[in-house]
């Protein structure tokens, strides 16, 4: 038998007490026990006013997603034996980027809201075939991935650009989008990744990785993400920063070797952008952080060759 020492998130609306947070100490806990087993003791066996929600208990219906040590989890698949082993103190807070509707019970609508707004559902154009479209073997594996999403929310809650952004799709619409995007039958492929790329959509995603970690389902909202960037430069749709910031990336890097980053900005945003910013430049090459905007003073590696032969391979593989 083991214990958990519990540090839980309180709130009630209903009261004027201020959010604070409680601490329970539970004991006689099965070696198995998950952060859930020992909440649901505690709102069985010590606190009836513990407000949480929890359903299958099999990380099958995500509901029992919440915070746990600052980031997001499913309570039923996070053991309390492998977070702390030796006793130590487990924080369960509600999730983050939605509100809080009571202790560790969040309101889902963003969730709901950003999922709408990527229209998750295949659209076929031109006349219904004559029997049915199979998609290839291949494809539905790779499609697997952002199909096992339970929406949870937990990407939702942890992703840092929404945290800033209101506007973001946010992780879990985004994979959701590959998921139609990718689709074979999806004939609208072009129009929903013109979308995709307006402001708030796949290019304000920063890759902080946070989605990738905390996702219970290993959906990789992330590179769901990466793989929408790429379709959309396929599909000639380059006339945005985020795009153009890829491009001028990789035609530095095979140009020279290494990334010119006094170029990058000014390439990507324009010289107006720049000229806006141009103090966090001086204060950066001030600081060292950046070469002097010098002829000749952007370095390139020895072996730049060997950079543009693999550049090159690369592009050959692709177009294959």
């Amino acid at each position: 038998m083991i214990e958990a020492n519990l540090k839980v998130y309180r709130y009630d609306p209903q009261t004027a007490q201020e959010p604070h947070y409680d601490t329970y100490e539970v004991k006689e806990l099965p070696d198995f026990a998950t952060v859930l087993d020992a909440l649901i003791k505690v709102r069985e066996d010590i606190d009836g006013t513990l407000a949480m929600r929890c359903s299958c208990r099999s990380a099958v219906c995500g509901s029992c997603a919440f915070r746990v040590n600052g980031h997001a989890k499913l309570g039923c698949k996070t053991k309390v034996s492998t977070l702390a082993p030796d006793g130590e103190e487990i924080c369960v807070e509600p999730m983050g980027n939605m509100k809080v509707i009571k202790d560790l019970v969040t309101e889902m609508d963003i969730f709901w809201d950003k999922l709408k707004q990527v229209k998750p559902w295949i659209e076929t154009v031109g006349e219904p075939p004559e029997r049915e479209y199979q998609v290839p073997a291949a494809k539905m594996v790779e499609l697997q991935q952002p199909m096992n999403c339970i929406m949870c929310g937990a990407c939702v809650s942890d992703c840092t650009v929404l945290e800033e952004d209101s506007k973001f799709l946010a992780p879990a619409a985004l994979a959701k989008a590959y998921r139609v995007v990718g689709d074979p039958r999806h004939g609208k492929t072009k129009e929903w990744l013109t979308d995709l790329s307006e402001e708030g959509g796949i290019w304000d995603c920063t890759r902080c990785l946070e989605c990738v970690e905390v996702c219970p389902k290993d959906v990789a909202p992330m590179d769901q993400i990466i793989k929408l960037r790429e379709q959309a430069i396929e599909e000639g749709l380059t006339d945005n920063i985020g795009a153009k910031h890829v491009l001028h990336f990789t035609e530095s890097v095979a140009h020279t070797g290494v990334l010119d980053e006094r170029m990058l900005p000014i390439k990507a945003a324009g010289w107006g952008w720049a000229v806006k910013n141009a103090g966090i430049a001086i204060k950066a090459t001030l600081k060292g952080k950046i070469k002097p905007l010098l002829p000749g003073s952007h370095p390139s590696v020895t072996e730049v060759q060997d950079v543009r032969r693999i550049h090159e391979e690369l592009e050959e593989g692709k177009r294959k």
